[in-house]
Parts: C-alpha cells; structure tokens; sequence
C-alpha cells in the first residue's frame, strides 16, 4: 500500500481516485478547488481531503493530477503551495491532464532538479472509461519511474504502455485525437448521407459495423447521433482545447493536419450554436 495525493476531482479524476482508493487500496489524500467535490469525495471513498496541493503532497510516494490545462497543471505544481514543495524526495508525480508536450517536459526538468520525477499519463477513454476502470494510459517519462507506477495505473486501466521520453504521453494523445476527430466527422456524414439517401440508419450501421468501416465511436455513438442526444460524453469544448494543443504542436513539428483543422473549424460551429457542453458526436448537428 501506498500513499497517495490525487489533484483534480472533475468527471475524470473523482473515479479515478476513487479505484486507487478502493481497488488499489491506497491511503489517498485529495484535493480540489472546490472544496465541496472533495468533502463529497472523502465521504464515498473514505480517505482524506488537503487544503492545497502542497499540503495533499507531504510524505506521499504518489502524486497524481488530472486538471484542465497547461496553466492550471502549472499552478498545482509549482509555487509555494504546488505538489513539487511538498513531495519528499524520490516521490512521483503522475500527470492525466491532457496538456501540451512542452509543459511535460518542463515539469520533468524541474522534477529532476527537486529529485522528484514526472510521468506524462494522459489518458483516453472517456467518462464512462473512468468510471468502469478500463482506460488507455500513454505515457512518457523515464522507463524507472514508469514502471514504479504502472502498478498502481492498473487499478483503472485496461491497458498502459511507456511511449518514451516525456512529453511522449502527450505526443500520443494528441494522434489520438486527431484520429477521433476525423472518425466522427466522416460518421456524421455517412449517417447523414443514409438519412439523405432514405435509407434506415440503423440498419445501415448493423451491416457496415460488421465491415471495415467499424469503429468505436460507431459501436458506442451512432444511436445517440440518430438520436441527436449529445451528453453521453467527452464535450466540444474539451475536444476543442485538446485540437488546439495538436495543431500547435503540428506547426511545430511541420506535420500536416487538414482534416483536424477542418475538423476543429466544424466544432467551433457547434460552439456557436450553443454545443460547447455536447459530446464530441454533436458535429452531426451542424449536418
């Protein structure tokens, strides 16, 4: 058993903790800006709450976070009241925001110069993910300090695998997202184009799932699209701040992203129309 610190009691980091807690059985300590989510927290898993990371950090082997950005994974780290002043030596700070490359490897710098270490984790899979304890973990980092924590991922992941040096987890990520976002842009067009076409939708779907053309954002998404019922997962504005870290990264890297571009276009349209909050098969809508 370990001691833990979670950071970041969102839609993903309440469960998440929560199997530490309970599947890992791990002495976990959280904390969260809102201070209510974590006193809801500490009395459905048990454990206890800290008034600031720093605090949540003291003694603990384990630091993991799961907030929204680049800045605010900077202000639970860094400064003062940050993780990194309060973890003793040799601890591990196990990062699941998805952020950019960039702030990996800062944090991995300065976790060196402290004697801590830094693992990139973002994770894929969704709330449902979360919740059910079957998330896909890429990670970057040093392949010592990854295989302390692997152990303790698996307590809600179906599968984690070390990409390579930080800033490698959030690389990986970010070709996951560009994948999905391609893939429900070209299903909302075949499903639109079968409605077009009169032809039934689910029947459609029940045949070319059986084909090439499957997915899982077919398998788990193409009712609620026909639906057009759009809060069953990870929302528009998420997708948007995650497109925006892969197209920054692609100006960097000189990688070519049309379709993402496109893509990200298409859904600030859906933010417009007031689809901000919607999941991210909600590119249907503007169809």
């Amino acid at each position: 058993m370990s001691k833990v610190a979670f950071l970041g009691l969102g839609v993903m980091g309440f469960p998440i903790a929560g199997h530490l807690k309970r599947a890992g059985d791990h002495k976990v300590v959280v904390y969260n800006r809102t201070k209510a989510v974590a006193a809801e927290w500490v009395d459905k898993f048990g454990g206890s709450s800290a008034p600031t990371p720093r605090d949540a950090s003291m003694g603990c082997d384990f630091v993991f976070g799961c907030v929204g950005n680049d800045s605010d994974l900077l202000s639970v780290t860094l400064g003062e009241s940050g993780a990194f002043a309060g973890m003793p030596q040799g601890a591990v700070f196990v990062d699941h925001t998805t952020a950019s490359a960039n702030v990996a490897r800062e944090l991995d710098r300065e976790a060196r110069r402290r004697g801590l270490a830094f693992v990139d984790a973002p994770v894929s899979g969704g709330q449902a993910g979360a919740e059910d304890g079957r998330l896909t973990v890429m990670c970057g980092g040093d392949e010592r300090e990854y295989l302390k924590v692997e152990p303790l991922i698996a307590a809600y992941a179906r599968s984690c695998r070390l990409m390579g040096p930080a800033g490698a987890g959030q690389l990986t990520k970010m070709v996951n997202q560009i994948c999905i976002a391609g893939m429900l842009q070209s299903l909302s067009e075949g499903l639109r184009f079968a409605e077009a076409a009169g032809l039934d939708q689910q029947a459609v779907i029940d045949v070319i799932s059986k084909g090439a053309a499957q997915s899982w954002q077919m398998d788990n998404r193409h009712k609620t699209m026909i639906a057009k019922k759009f809060d069953f997962g990870f929302a528009v504005d998420w997708m948007r701040k995650d497109l925006a870290i892969c197209l920054d990264e692609a100006r960097r890297n000189g990688a070519s992203l049309p379709v993402a571009a496109l893509v990200d276009q298409f859904y600030g349209e859906v933010q417009t129309r007031g689809g901000g909050r919607w999941d991210t098969s909600s590119l249907i809508s503007r169809l």
